[in-house]
């Protein structure tokens, strides 16, 4: 928005930063009086530099906002995640007929403490195989098992402080899901 700063501000652009303060509200970074002040100044300003002030001390850097969950999906042949990679906070992981999905986290760059893997095996020569440092810890009692499916994680011991919870939640109905500690 900053771009040009002496451009004067629309509706739209006062409506998506009163958003950003009521956003901010609501995750006790201002309180309500706090509030109140600023979307007073937001609808008084008539400028993008004047509105651009008003959120100037909660603008997220761009390394913590949110990004869109990796998906790995197939319904049949191996897809990989390995090697170098930033892991985001949510994967989504889905095998099918005969698919196989591998997540590799050992060279991976993970700027989270914990990352939620949803996923879903669907097929009997379905597997979801999960390979992490061996300091990781990763739960899988947030599956639900049904039918034949079958979750094979054994941790050489539970660490009394892992520096990343692996959380594993959804479906696994026939197939296999691994856990490998490298």
């Amino acid at each position: 928005m900053a771009d040009r700063p002496e451009l004067r501000a629309g509706d739209h652009d006062r409506d998506r930063i009163a958003e950003q303060l009521r956003d901010a509200a609501g995750d006790g970074r201002i309180d309500l009086d706090e509030l109140t002040d600023r979307l007073d100044r937001v609808y008084a300003a008539r400028t993008l530099n004047e509105l651009d002030t008003v959120v100037a001390d909660l603008v997220v850097p761009a390394a913590q906002v949110p990004v869109k969950p990796l998906e790995l999906h197939t319904r049949g042949g191996r897809l990989r995640q390995v090697g170098q990679w930033t892991v985001p906070a949510r994967i989504s992981a889905r095998a099918g007929r005969w698919g196989t999905v591998v997540i590799d986290f050992t060279q991976a760059d993970c700027p989270h403490s914990e990352v939620r893997i949803d996923l879903e095996v669907t097929s009997w020569f379905g597997d979801i195989v999960v390979v992490v440092p061996r300091d990781w810890w990763v739960r899988d009692d947030g599956l639900r098992r049904r039918l034949l499916g079958a979750v094979f994680n054994r941790p050489p011991s539970p660490p009394s402080r892992a520096p990343v919870l692996v959380r594993l939640t959804g479906t696994v109905r026939t197939g296999d899901v691994w856990v490998k500690y490298r």
